[in-house]
C-alpha cells in the first residue's frame, strides 16, 4: 500500500487523530527522529513523541489508544523490544504502521500497516527507512491539517535518492583522510542540530561504538556551549555535521570555536553536495539527515578498512544473553 494510503485508511477509521508515536531501538530509532522533528515543526495539533522501544513498553504513555498512530521500525524486523512494542501498541487500540526490510518479520505480525525499504542495492536505498518514514509523516501532518509545502516535499521525495549517490559516487577521499587521521582515536565526538542532531547520535552510538568499537560522546550542537565544549584542544577529534537550513547558525558557531582552538575536527556540510539546489529552501532542513547519513556510510565503511575492522564483527551483540 502507497504511503498516502496507508493514511486516507487510518482517517476513514479515525478522522480525529491526536498522537503520534515513533518507537524504534538504535540506528531504527534514530532514523525515525527526522520525521518527528517535522511533525513537531509544522504541525499545529498533533502530539508528536519519539520513545526507544522499552522506554514505550515499559511507561508506557497513557495517551496511546485509537485516536494515536503508532510507527515502530526496525530493519531486520526482529528487535524484541520493537516488537513488543507493535502489539503493545495494537492491544491499546492505536493505528500500527510497521516499518522494516525483511517481509513478514515479527515487527508485523501485529500492526496494522506493514511498509517495506530497501537496504542491499545502494547506498540511497539505505536511507529508504528515514525517508518513508518522513513520508508517513507528511502524509499525517498534510492529510489531518493541510501543509502548504506538501507539493515541495513530494518533489524533494523524487529527487533525494539520485542526490545521494551522487553525493556518494564522489567523496571517497574525503572519506579515506577521515579515515586516515582518526584510526587510532582513543574517541571521537560527533555533533549536529536540527533533523540531523539524531544523525550525530546513530553514528556515534552505531557505526563508532558498535561497530569500530570506539568510545564516543553526542551532543547537540546548541548543547555545545553549555558544557562540552569545555573537552575542546588542539588535536581533539570532532565530526561536526552542517545543515542547510535554520539551524545552519548554530552549525557554524560550534565550527568556529572549534577551529579556534584547533581541534582536529572534521565536515560533513550538506551545502557541499548540492542540496539547497535540489531541494526547495521551505523544505531544505527535512532532507539533510537522509543525504548526510548516507555520506557518513561512505566515512564508516573507510574507517573500518584502514582498522581492519568490518562493520559486521561484534564481542557482545547477537552472541550472548543480555
Amino acid at each position: 500500500m502507497e504511503l498516502n494510503q496507508i493514511i486516507v485508511s487510518i482517517k476513514e477509521k479515525q478522522p480525529n487523530i491526536k498522537s503520534v508515536f515513533f518507537v524504534g531501538c538504535g540506528a531504527s530509532k534514530a532514523e525515525l527522529y527526522p520525521a518527528k522533528y517535522f511533525l513537531e515543526a509544522n504541525s499545529r495539533t498533533l502530539r508528536v513523541s519519539l520513545y526507544t522501544a522499552n522506554e514505550f513498553n515499559f511507561a508506557t504513555p497513557i495517551s496511546v489508544d485509537d485516536t494515536s498512530i503508532v510507527i515502530t521500525c526496525s530493519l531486520g524486523g526482529t528487535t524484541p523490544e520493537s516488537v513488543e512494542a507493535t502489539t503493545k501498541a495494537k492491544e491499546l487500540g492505536a493505528h500500527v504502521i510497521a516499518v522494516t526490510h525483511v517481509e513478514g518479520s515479527a515487527l508485523t505480525k501485529d500492526a496494522d500497516y506493514k511498509v517495506y525499504h530497501g537496504f542491499e542495492a545502494n547506498y540511497a536505498a539505505k536511507m529508504e527507512k528515514m525517508t518513508k518514514v518522513l513520508g508517513l509523516a507528511t502524509e499525517i501532518l498534510h492529510q489531518y491539517e493541510g501543509y502548504e509545502n506538501y507539493d515541495k516535499m513530494i518533489d524533494g521525495f523524487g529527487k533525494i535518492y539520485g542526490l545521494i549517490e551522487k553525493a556518494t559516487s564522489t567523496v571517497l577521499p574525503e572519506a579515506k583522510a577521515f579515515a586516515d587521521g582518526y584510526k587510532d582515536a582513543e574517541v571521537i565526538y560527533v555533533m549536529s542540530s536540527g533533523a540531523t542532531h539524531e544523525v550525530a547520535y546513530s553514528f556515534s552510538i552505531c557505526l563508532l561504538m558498535e561497530m569500530q568499537w570506539i568510545n564516543s560522546g553526542t551532543f547537540h550542537d546548541g548543547e555545545f556551549f553549555h558544557g562540552p565544549f569545555e573537552v575542546v584542544d588542539k588535536d581533539v577529534p570532532f565530526l561536526l555535521l552542517m545543515n542547510d537550513g535554520r539551524t545552519r547558525p548554530m552549525d557554524a558557531r560550534a565550527l568556529e570555536f572549534l577551529q579556534r582552538f584547533d581541534a582536529k575536527t572534521t565536515v560533513v556540510d550538506a551545502k557541499d553536495f548540492g542540496l539547497g539546489s535540489v531541494i526547495a529552501s521551505e523544505v531544505v532542513d527535512y532532507f539533510n539527515p537522509m543525504l548526510i547519513s548516507g555520506v557518513l556510510r561512505v566515512y564508516a565503511e573507510q574507517l573500518s578498512y584502514v582498522r581492519n575492522h568490518p562493520l559486521t564483527k561484534r564481542r557482545y551483540m547477537w552472541k550472548l544473553e543480555y
